[in-house]
């Protein structure tokens, strides 16, 4: 957990977006040049390191405490200790075995979870590359100070809240912070409006964020808590809330109505004792034998075993619990927030369809794999292919099994797509060497690659924004020849263009020229990206898994709702939305709608709206409080830094283990180690069959105590001896019930438990018809 910053620490970033950076450099008393090392030295004694603080883990003994909170435990306890000072030490100790038996299974349970997670965490110590004294120098990123000047390129974790100064094709990772599935592409540019969304501050740059490509340099203007994570770490604070499951909650109600009806009971027998004339102490013994047979005392040892054995067969599900009764929760969800990118879809970018020759292609597979097809015959796609592949600096790895990119996500996505066409990035770069590059950048949207063709001369190879590469074309390859591009043909690709983007997919247009030899120097973007002949399209997204459509289908019958909130377009987020079932007609609020609403309007509305887009970490914890006032039981699942606050307000936080960040891991009560949405759905499946099984054991335990304690009334009461000593009334509760109720508490799940809608508050553990 993140401690709570004071108020003087408010992140100060946010207003540097529409100033320019000469004016940031100025206000920082900095330079193009940065500052010098005795300068930043003063700086860092003056506003301390650039680190987040952050409170020390669950410590050992809190995990152990924390299994003394339930009342019927503290029952149990003061029952063991009255028998104890009575000197019945034969029960004192039965009574109190339990306790520490019970004790020390959720202990090494939650223990366990702890280091699990501990395991999980990447060790790294960054650094930053910021201009010392008029050079590059490589600084530890906690001793970054405002007004140093930070140099990036590609693959460098950004170290502090920055200004960007000049930038070349430089474009960011921001998916932890805000969501964005897509690189960003970052300009020195001065934003006009004042209220820009963070994931459209386009001239700012944010710790914790990475350089995908590209190079740049930014002045920094915020560190440590005064970032946007130091504001993240603020909402951490802010979202402290009850985190006792509808389980706890109602073993504690059900503890107190055994606390009154016991002491009801003990009061009224020992009153009539002694008007009888019945020794004071034969009368304590029998109140003990009266207060045993009142509680079930192998209740708390059967929940903790079902509770542990469902973790247990939740980890071969995959999913990593860290609080033992946290698992029940799921069984009484409600309403499920989950984030899109990572958790319904892959999260990797995907090539779904081509447009080439006048024919659309489809394309199958998912992220970075290479296998997958291409229908109809690739055959027409040739020339696409040598354009997509030959255009292109991406590599694919394969790690343990899992296709990865290096390099930009949109080219590596194309070259698997190439792949997957038929083309050979190997044998293209030996037919066709390279001979020079002009990079992207944002304000041509285009990318070039020159290469040596068999015959000696030049073809440039060109991908870009359908837009701008279609101006610069004249010509079009049908497939068999060239020729002129007419202004209906251009109609013709740019509605193509228009119905792959009504899908959601994010269209990339190709072209090729061929070139006088010229030397590389003399290769510029004007002389080369003109007069080009267009070959065709690829759109891509972030597609959903194989598994998101039945898992979210196995919620709504479950009667969950799934709402999906997410930091990406709300274009994007709608037509995922619809493709996986989550609503056939979305009901879109984006993070600026958010803004304009009351919480009173944003209560009412909560019910029916199903998809959330660009929304920020303050946004997220608002609709999980909205939720949660209907009361609905909220689980909220995110892999992002923005996530946290929300995770931690949500009734059961879920966070990824693959993706997730480590802020959100320990937010969270349940981490999914494979990152899927399915495995969250079959936890609540878990949760529901563990929460019937203790249910279906809670009734037969108290039919056998109520059936003790009738007996022990009515001996009583019409002056028989005690019946049943404590030791014997123990004996009968622990083995005689005990046994059986743990054969009920392991029983396998109902298969029609996901058909049922979940439990409500209002809902009891028992019924009076047990009785």
């Amino acid at each position: 957990m993140i401690h709570l910053p004071s108020p003087a620490e408010k992140p100060n970033a946010e207003a540097w977006h529409h100033r320019s950076g000469a004016e940031a450099l100025a206000h920082f008393a900095s330079s193009a040049d940065g500052i010098s090392t005795q300068e930043a030295k003063r700086r860092l004694a003056a506003h301390g390191k650039n680190e987040l603080t952050e409170a020390p883990g669950v410590s050992t003994w809190r995990i152990l405490l924390a299994q003394f909170q339930s009342l019927v435990i503290w029952i149990l306890i003061v029952a063991g200790v009255i028998a104890g000072v009575l000197g019945e030490r034969v029960e004192a100790v039965a009574i109190l075995a339990i306790v520490v038996l019970n004790a020390m299974v959720g202990f090494y349970q939650e223990f366990h979870a702890e280091k699990s997670i501990n395991a999980l965490k990447k060790m790294a110590s960054p650094q930053a590359k910021a201009i010392r004294d008029g050079k590059v120098s490589l600084i530890p990123a906690s001793e970054i100070v405002v007004g140093d000047v930070l140099d990036f390129e590609a693959g460098d974790l950004v170290a502090a809240d920055a200004r960007i100064l000049s930038a070349a094709t430089l474009r960011c990772i921001e998916a932890p912070l805000t969501g964005e599935s897509q690189p960003v592409t970052k300009r020195p540019t001065t934003l006009d409006a004042k209220e820009v969304p963070l994931a459209d501050r386009e001239n700012m740059v944010f710790m914790g964020t990475s350089i995908a490509t590209g190079t740049g340099r930014a002045v920094v203007v915020a560190i440590a808590m005064k970032t946007e994570l130091g504001r993240i770490a603020e909402l951490m604070g802010e979202a402290a809330t009850d985190k006792r499951t509808p389980l706890e909650k109602k073993l504690e109600a059900f503890g107190h109505v055994l606390v009154w009806a016991a002491l009801g009971i003990v009061i009224l027998l020992f009153g009539l004792g002694l008007l009888r004339g019945t020794p004071p102490l034969e009368l304590f013994m029998t109140s003990i034998s009266l207060a045993v047979a009142a509680v079930p005392e192998g209740l708390p040892a059967v929940v903790t075993v079902a509770l542990a054995l469902g973790v247990r067969r939740m980890v071969h599900r995959g999913a990593l619990v860290r609080k033992l009764a946290a698992v029940e929760t799921l069984g009484s969800t409600s309403v499920i927030c989950t984030d899109k990118t990572g958790t319904l879809t892959v999260g990797e970018m995907t090539v779904r369809a081509f447009y080439a020759a006048g024919q659309n292609f489809s394309v199958t597979g998912e992220g970075y794999d290479p296998e997958g097809d291409v229908s109809p015959q690739p055959a027409p796609l040739r020339e696409l292919v040598s354009v997509i592949l030959g255009c292109n600096n991406a590599h694919l790895i394969e790690d343990h099994g899992e296709w990865k990119t290096l390099g930009d996500p949109t080219e590596g996505a194309l070259l698997t797509a190439g792949h997957k066409a038929g083309g050979d990035r190997a044998q293209l770069d030996q037919d066709f060497p390279k001979f020079a590059e002009i990079p992207f950048d944002s304000d041509r949207k285009l990318s070039s690659v020159i290469r040596t063709m068999p015959d000696g001369k030049l073809r440039a190879f060109i991908n870009g924004a359908p837009g701008p590469l279609l101006q610069r074309c004249s010509h079009l390859h049908t497939g068999s020849e060239i020729v002129v591009l007419t202004d209906e043909r251009r109609d013709e690709i740019l509605a193509q263009t228009r119905t792959m983007a009504t899908q959601a997919l994010r269209v990339i247009a190709s072209a090729w020229r061929d070139l006088e030899n010229l030397s590389p120097d003399a290769l510029t973007a004007d002389l080369v990206e003109h007069d080009l002949v267009f070959i065709g399209l690829s759109g891509m997204y972030d597609p959903p898994r194989r598994e998101a459509k039945e898992a979210v289908a196995k919620c709504h019958s479950a009667g969950i709702r799934v709402v999906m909130i997410t930091g990406d377009h709300p274009q994007t987020a709608e037509a995922i939305a619809r493709e996986i079932g989550i609503a056939q007609e979305a009901v879109v609020v984006t993070g600026a709608d958010l803004e304009k609403m009351s919480d009173d309007e944003l209560q009412r509305r909560v019910a029916e709206i199903n998809v959330y887009a660009r929304v920020t970490a303050e946004h997220k914890l608002r609709i999980v409080r909205s939720l949660k006032s209907t009361d609905a039981v909220v689980a909220m699942t995110g892999d992002g830094v923005n996530d946290a606050p929300a995770i931690k307000g949500a009734d059961i936080g879920i966070a990824m283990g693959k993706a997730g960040t480590e802020v959100t891991r320990q937010a969270a009560d349940i981490i999914i180690t494979d990152d899927n949405f399915a495995t969250i759905v079959a936890a609540i499946e878990e949760g529901r069959g563990i929460y019937a099984n203790i249910r279906k054991t809670l009734q037969y335990l108290l039919a056998g105590s109520t059936a003790e304690l009738s007996f022990m009334m009515v001996c009583v009461i019409i002056g028989l001896p005690t019946p049943l000593l404590p030791i014997h009334l123990l004996w009968i509760n622990l083995v005689t019930d005990g046994l059986p109720a743990l054969c009920l508490a392991t029983d396998a799940i109902d298969p029609e438990v996901m058909k049922r809608s979940p439990l409500g508050g209002a809902d009891r553990l028992t019924s009076p018809s047990i009785l």
